[in-house]
């Protein structure tokens, strides 16, 4: 209900204006104090829960790609944890096997299985892992800049991102050709 007394209106007046029979006859006071009949319905928590989640899908992803341009801060923000991810599932996923396996993944047996695979299997893997072995590492040095306070601008950000790519592809050519 609306407060009359916020707007300054006298005792007077307020009953006056609020009667029935004037409500009734103006059309903007009718529709400001129309009464409303709404239906509830009681819910089990379960569909409680359903509609909340049903609402959750509906919901936009953050950043939205539809509407963000792609830009290089947070590209690399995502590849950053994408190399981390993928990096440590394969050290987990090698010593697991080792745990399991000694024999067959100890390192003579690795070895001798890379060694008889044809160069281009064996310029093909190791450029599979030293490019996001690289990306990580320079891309880790960057976040180490950015907690000493470096970098912080938007061309601050940009340079060193463009630094971190450029000293990606330079890493990522010298291992492969070890």
């Amino acid at each position: 209900m609306y407060s009359t007394r916020a707007v300054g209106l006298a005792p007077a007046f307020r009953q006056a204006a609020l009667r029935p029979r004037n409500v009734a006859r103006n059309p903007v006071l009718r529709n400001l104090f129309a009464k409303r009949t709404i239906q509830t319905e009681s819910l089990p928590p379960s569909a409680e829960q359903q509609i909340l989640n049903q609402q959750r899908l509906r919901r936009p992803s953050s950043p939205h790609f539809t509407i963000y341009q792609p830009q290089l801060t947070w590209l690399g923000s995502i590849a950053n944890r994408f190399t981390g991810v993928g990096l440590s599932v394969l050290l987990y996923g090698y010593a697991l096997a080792y745990l399991v396996a000694p024999a067959t993944f100890d390192s003579t047996h690795v070895i001798e299985f890379i060694s008889g695979l044809p160069d281009a299997v064996k310029y093909a893997g190791k450029a599979i892992l030293a490019a996001p072995f690289a990306f990580h590492s320079w891309n880790g040095l960057r976040h180490l800049g950015w907690d000493m306070g470096k970098f912080l601008t938007l061309k601050g950000a940009y340079t060193s991102g463009y630094a971190v790519l450029a000293a990606t592809a330079a890493s990522t050519v010298a291992l492969v050709l070890m």
